[in-house]
């Protein structure tokens, strides 16, 4: 079972930058498509942005286009979220998600930012964006 812990996250002001990181363990991320997620009480679980597990294609939701970046530090086994331009809006609890390329649900150059096609979750880290 892979093993997903978030970290990061807390208080930062609108106009601010945060990174947030999400440590995998057991198993190497080059065998999974990975992406975030973000929620907000009374909210569907949105998707923002997603990594295949070669790397090579990413996607993110308008929302966040232009703002935020994901990648892959394999030396850390680690997803990272890189949040510039931060707004009040983009506050929520923001969850990383892996889907094993052995499940056949996910190719290695797909991703996707559908709940349903993750099975493996962290535990979720609150981030708030002040004025």
């Amino acid at each position: 079972q892979l093993r997903l812990v978030e970290s990061g996250g807390g208080a930062v002001q609108a106009g601010g930058s945060q990174r947030l990181s999400c440590a995998a363990s057991p198993w190497s991320l080059d065998q999974y498509a990975i992406a975030w997620f973000r929620q907000v009480p009374g909210k569907e679980r949105e998707g923002i942005s997603c990594l295949s597990s070669t790397g090579s294609r990413t996607d993110y939701a308008d929302s966040v286009k232009g703002r935020f970046t994901i990648s892959r530090d394999m030396g850390k086994n680690s997803i990272d979220l890189q949040m510039n331009s931060l707004k009040t809006e983009d506050t929520a609890v923001y969850y990383c998600a892996a889907e094993p390329l052995r499940s056949g649900r996910v190719g290695m150059e797909e991703c996707w930012r559908i709940r349903k096609k993750y099975q493996h979750w962290g535990q979720g880290i609150q981030v708030t964006v002040s004025q």
